[in-house]
């Protein structure tokens, strides 16, 4: 099968540091689904792993992000079948899916949302999962509305998880301020619903004053966890909660948060398939719940820009527009070019 692989640094490659190789079809039993890949999107995670690739390492094929139709499924499993059109974030600990197969554990797949494109789904499970996750199960909001009316503040609101997130955070009745720094993705969040918008380039604390708040009762930093520690200290409500994705570079200094007794936490949506936890078909049911949403037209794909079929000149492109730290919604790729 085709597959596009990253390459450690100083291999070469036939365009940069990505590769398109012939690999074997994967195996296919016990949990797993094997799918055919229709599209994928880029995420983050994607630039780190491929940074952290050393000389001596094999190639690698990335991608954890993406929709597609199972092909065959393994002897334990029984919520899909041949046919069945899925979503799917995946394991980062397993090869990715820019690869016109791939092998997933069914317990971490969902269904694809009647109605949408393979590259409207594929912009949704990595960063549906993410949201969800920080939002009502680290933040512990009620996702039915038993916490309407709580402040939420989003740090980074115009990128992939914020996308979401600002969706799941309306429908759960949140006040959500969302932070974004250019017109455009100040548009994008107030499109999605966002109540109120700041920007993260400017000091946030007075903005949110002259908004009329005091201080937020919870906030989900998306975007860098080092530059807005101090803030966040600052205008957490006591009691409040922190839920945080990208990981620091430097200590954080715990105190600042102990005479407000707020809790901090991180998110990871990888936690669950890298250490096999007990309730790692949690997934698979969160991804169900999102096509519920998406189908009742609670909330909508963050698609933003489909590139192309998937190829290494368009990843190459989408990498780098990733890198840039600007993009808007979800990069998607469709279809085998």
């Amino acid at each position: 099968m085709h597959a596009i692989v990253a390459l450690p640094s100083g291999l070469g490659g036939q365009t940069g540091s990505l590769r398109l190789a012939e690999l074997p079809e994967p195996d296919c039993d016990g949990h797993d689904v094997l799918i055919r890949v229709e599209a994928l999107a880029v995420n983050p995670v994607d630039l780190k792993v491929q940074a952290s690739l050393r000389p001596g390492d094999a190639p690698r094929v990335l991608g954890w992000d993406g929709s597609g139709m199972v092909e065959a499924v393994g002897t334990a499993v029984r919520r899909f079948r041949p046919g069945d059109e899925v979503v799917f974030a995946g394991d980062i600990g397993r090869p990715g899916c820019r690869a016109e197969k791939v092998a997933v554990d069914a317990r971490i797949c969902g269904r694809k949302p009647a109605g949408l494109s393979f590259a409207e789904a594929a912009a949704l499970p990595l960063t549906s999962l993410t949201a969800w996750e920080a939002l009502f199960e680290r933040l512990a909001v009620d996702p039915d509305g038993g916490d309407a009316g709580r402040s939420l503040l989003i740090l980074g609101a115009a990128g992939g998880v914020g996308s979401i997130l600002v969706q799941l955070a309306r429908h759960a009745g949140l006040t959500v301020i969302a932070s974004a720094s250019r017109p455009e993705s100040q548009r994008w969040v107030r499109q999605l619903g966002a109540d109120r918008v700041v920007n993260h380039q400017e000091p946030i604390a007075p903005q949110l004053r002259e908004l009329g708040f005091g201080g937020v009762d919870l906030i989900a930093n998306l975007h860098d966890t080092d530059a807005y520690w101090s803030t966040m200290a600052e205008v957490i409500h006591p009691l409040g909660s922190i839920v945080a994705i990208v990981g620091n570079r430097a200590p954080l200094d715990l105190d600042l948060l102990k005479s407000k007794s707020v809790r901090f936490c991180w998110e990871f949506m990888f936690t669950r398939p890298r250490y096999a936890t007990p309730d790692l078909a949690a997934q698979g049911v969160i991804l169900d719940r999102v096509a519920d949403l998406i189908e009742a037209g609670r909330i909508h794909t963050t698609l933003r820009e489909t590139l192309g079929p998937i190829t290494v000149e368009n990843l190459l492109t989408a990498q780098d527009r990733l890198a840039t730290n600007r993009t808007i919604g979800k990069l998607v790729l469709a279809g085998w070019g």
